[in-house]
């Protein structure tokens, strides 16, 4: 019965498209509500609480010192983990992460990773012996569609108002954490040949695959993933990217702007 159901609902929102609608009355190209709290949660070096439309994500960010990788022993390191507890979806199981946490998470941390978001090399304490181990914790409160931007959107703004605890660890006063960039993620589904950003619950399920597009302030494409096992035409996809650009830069100039502080200087 949920499968005719399923079935339903797609045929439903394929028609709608068609006709230049969606189900929630948004345009094509429209994020849901976006709302973004910072320092909600008092003993994490910093946290961040995302509500997107109905979807709930909140962001915690612990630091404390460890060893450096070796191949990289004057850099500090980042290590990113997703929790999709049962009771935000009722598609989640308890017990260890599936490939769904698993991408989330793996997306989050490529985004600040590969966009040079976070100064590395400021949080060396001592080359090859000691670096400041970055945790950055995602908890998915509720599920109603595009988890990824909802969270990606968490951690840099976790990062951006996040204080290195030197004072508790002996190593100087407090500082703050050299973030230089705001990337932002934009995730889209194709439906019916049209691009439609910010899918919800119902319109991921009806799309076969979906596309994000990871940005910087200056516009450049820092990271992309695909999912889903449908493919995106190569004109999908170059108007997937010119849109989650231009989106990006929007939630950067309109929201973020409001509650993260002067970044480091490159």
């Amino acid at each position: 019965m949920s499968e005719v159901l399923d079935e339903i609902r797609k045929d439903y929102l394929f028609n709608l498209v068609r006709r230049g609608k969606r189900i929630d009355g948004r345009g094509f190209h429209d994020f849901r509500e976006l709302h973004i709290r910072t320092n909600v949660i008092s003993k994490a070096e910093g946290s961040a609480w995302v509500e997107l439309g109905l979807t709930e994500v909140l962001v915690g960010v612990k630091l404390q010192p460890g060893e450096p990788f070796p191949d990289t022993p004057d850099k500090g390191v980042i290590i990113t983990n997703a929790e999709l507890v049962p009771l935000a979806s009722p598609m989640f199981e308890p017990g260890p992460p599936d490939e769904n946490g698993v991408e989330l998470a793996r997306v989050v941390d490529r985004g600040i990773r590969e966009s040079g978001a976070l100064n590395l090399e400021k949080l060396c304490i001592e080359e090859g012996e000691k670096v400041w181990i970055v945790f950055i914790d995602v908890h998915v409160l509720n599920h109603e569609g595009n988890l990824i931007d909802a969270s990606a959107l968490g951690a840099i703004a976790a990062l951006a108002t996040t204080r290195i605890p030197c004072e508790r660890y002996g190593l100087g006063n407090d500082e703050k954490l050299p973030v230089r960039d705001l990337p932002v993620s934009v995730t889209a589904v194709d439906i019916a040949g049209e691009v439609l950003i910010d899918p919800n619950l119902y319109e991921e399920s009806a799309a076969s695959c979906r596309l994000t597009v990871i940005s910087n302030t200056d516009g450049t494409i820092s990271a992309m993933q695909k999912g889903g096992t449908g493919g995106l035409s190569p004109e999908i996809t170059k108007k997937t990217v010119k849109v989650a650009v231009e989106c990006a830069k929007d939630i950067r100039e309109n929201i973020l702007s409001g509650v993260v502080a002067s970044l480091e200087p490159y």
